[in-house]
């Protein structure tokens, strides 16, 4: 019986959103298991933890059989390693993620030689949206529901209202002086 053809397809994930999930799908029409590691300590300032994005994530992906939601720390390559993958799944959206994804699958191969990075070209329909982009707009009250599910939708008006009322609603007037 050959091995299953397992893939691990990283990232923060804060929060998930539909580029995230149709990558995601489309690795799991290519392989025979998708491990969705959600990293849990990135080093940028996070808006869900681990906990929370991983259940959004399971929560978004639970009509695929074949994904399954895992946590991870550390390198990445170890990681792969440790669940037995044979390659890591990155999206591209545009140039910009070809560069850091071609450095980073260069780095990734010079620490796991048998690894191999399989970058997956996002749909048109997503080129826009990254996670960065959803909480900003989300943060300002703009309409993050088609780029999102509507879960995720609900989560961000929630941690955003809760932030609000902890720390007063921002203000983003401008004033104008003679």
């Amino acid at each position: 019986m050959p091995t299953p053809r397992t893939v691990v397809y990283p990232g923060s994930l804060d929060p998930i959103h539909n580029g995230h999930i149709d990558i995601a799908a489309r690795a799991a029409h290519l392989f025979d298991q998708v491990i969705v590691a959600v990293y849990d300590l990135p080093k940028k300032r996070l808006l869900f933890d681990v906990d929370e994005r991983m259940d959004m994530a399971r929560r978004a992906l639970a009509e695929y059989p074949n994904i399954q939601v895992a946590k991870f720390s550390g390198l990445l390559v170890n990681y792969v390693q440790t669940v037995g993958a044979m390659a890591v799944i990155r999206g591209l959206r545009v140039f910009s993620d070809f560069e850091f994804e071609f450095r980073m699958g260069v780095a990734n191969k010079k620490l796991a030689p048998t690894i191999e990075t399989v970058a997956i070209m996002a749909d048109e329909r997503h080129l826009h949206i990254s996670s960065s982009t959803v909480r900003e707009i989300a943060e300002l009250g703009g309409d993050v529901s088609s780029m999102v599910p509507a879960f995720v939708d609900e989560a961000l008006k929630l941690r955003f209202a809760e932030r609000n009322a902890a720390h007063g609603s921002p203000d983003y007037t401008i004033s104008i002086r003679d």
